[in-house]
């Protein structure tokens, strides 16, 4: 049977990387310490030195998605209440 893959968190891998960045133990002894492979290590230390630490915070498409439809949802509700001001306006004007 296969072992389910592990999905890591941007600060745990950023807490990791930095560790393997700072050199003060071995990708070795981090790797085991955490329970990831070496290369894991290696890799994400690279992914650090080379972008930064804004490398390991992902939007899914359904965040995306979701923030999309949401901005949509307060546009609509935005030119509805611009429309209600509107008519408010005259409403009002005309009132003695």
């Amino acid at each position: 049977m296969k072992k389910p893959r592990n999905h890591y968190s941007a600060a745990f891998k950023f807490q990791v990387a930095l560790a393997a960045a700072k050199a003060d133990q071995t990708i070795n002894e981090l790797a085991s310490a955490h329970g990831v492979h070496p290369n894991q290590v290696s890799q994400w230390k690279r992914q650090l030195l080379e972008e930064g630490a804004t490398v390991f915070e992902r939007r899914t498409e359904r965040q995306q998605r979701e923030q999309e439809a949401q901005e949509i949802d307060l546009y609509e509700q935005i030119g509805r209440l611009k429309m209600e001001l509107e008519w408010l306006k005259k409403k009002a004007a005309r009132l003695p």
